[in-house]
């Protein structure tokens, strides 16, 4: 297997048939905007390319460079972050941000190693920068390049005890000339032709080079280690509405699941059934509990509802928000469930 041959065939093919996305140059042009390329890449964790188009638009729309985005408040960046998930990401984003403003002024550094250093850059999201935007030689190995590596190579070896070999494989293969291009070109044909299910082998630009193409199921590339049951998990979360239709919002820890975002209070999530409320009150409990799935354990929350008077002071540090703006509140997924599912009860007693 030629390393040169495989990269150059990719290469061709990408010239034709790459995917137009808003943080992209086009092939060959080696000038990616370093800042575009960090957030894309950033918001693409665990995320899909359609996903995080629109944010990708907000974003920069908002905050059109890294100064602009250093400058703004932490609030207001996890409130355009909602929805997007792993908001330990978003937390990154911005100390990233204010390392590069601070350290850098305000240009990103252009060698792997350096942006590796900065706040939140793992080695993949460091590696990308580098051959992206700079056009380093850098090893770009994200779920669509391993899937494309592990068929390309048949390693047998389960994840993620393969990603060793992965890498080194991909390393054997990554040019030293257009190297961003050739990250991109990898991840278009992990995401269009080398797809997890039904790999469209037969218009694959690599397929004569394949090894997991000689095998009768390419599909089954890469192995993976059987998957372990997520725990599942119970908690509890209060809307608290007042009498001119504000609910009581907090802020949770900085730091920990869903840290920094507004959400309902609630209790943790331990799997006790039952919780103390935050103070006595008429308690009504929205059947069923609000289902969520977190990467490593399910919950069902358990949302129950009172209604308080103008002059109820809640112990615990929050704000009031309009039940009427509630979507503006940018709420994690979670607890924009729960509000969804305290207004469909609102709604369907109203009609009753």
């Amino acid at each position: 297997m030629s390393g040169s041959k495989i990269a150059r065939d990719l290469l061709a093919h990408y010239d034709v048939h790459a995917r137009r996305l808003p943080w992209r140059a086009p092939p060959g042009a080696n000038a990616a905007d370093p800042y575009h390329v960090w957030l894309s890449e950033v918001m693409l964790q665990q995320t899909t390319v359609a996903a995080v188009g629109p944010y990708f638009e907000k974003f920069t729309l908002r905050w059109p460079t890294v100064l602009d985005l250093a400058a703004s408040a932490d609030a207001d960046l996890m409130a355009a972050w909602a929805g997007l998930g792993y908001y330990a990401r978003a937390r990154n984003l911005l100390a990233c941000a204010r390392a590069v403003v601070a350290d850098y002024g305000g240009r990103f550094p252009d060698t792997e190693d350096a942006l590796r250093a900065l706040p939140g850059l793992g080695a993949y999201t460091a590696a990308a920068v580098a051959a992206i935007a700079f056009g380093r030689r850098a090893v770009v190995v994200d779920a669509n390049v391993e899937r494309v590596v592990a068929r390309l190579f048949a390693i047998a070896t389960p994840l993620p005890a393969a990603r060793p070999d992965i890498r080194a494989a991909a390393d054997s293969i990554t040019p030293d000339l257009r190297a961003g291009d050739f990250a991109q070109a990898m991840m278009d044909l992990g995401a269009t032709i080398c797809t997890a299910r039904n790999p469209a082998c037969g218009i694959c630009p690599l397929r004569q080079d394949c090894a997991a193409v000689r095998t009768a199921d390419p599909a089954a590339f890469p192995v993976k280690a059987p998957k372990k049951a997520k725990p599942h998990r119970l908690g509890h979360a209060w809307w608290i509405e007042r009498s001119d239709g504000q609910v009581w919002l907090v802020r949770r820890p900085d730091k920990g699941l869903l840290g920094g975002m507004r959400a309902l209070p609630s209790s943790d999530w331990n799997g006790a059934p039952d919780a103390t409320p935050p103070f006595a009150a008429q308690w009504r409990t929205i059947d069923p509990p609000v289902a969520h799935v977190f990467t490593h354990f399910s919950l069902a929350l358990s949302v129950h509802t009172t209604h308080v008077g103008l002059d109820h002071v809640p112990t615990d540090a929050g704000e009031w928000w309009p039940r009427d703006r509630i979507g503006e509140a940018g709420l994690p997924t979670l607890f924009a469930r729960a509000a969804d599912a305290v207004m469909k009860e609102m709604t369907d007693d109203a009609r009753n």
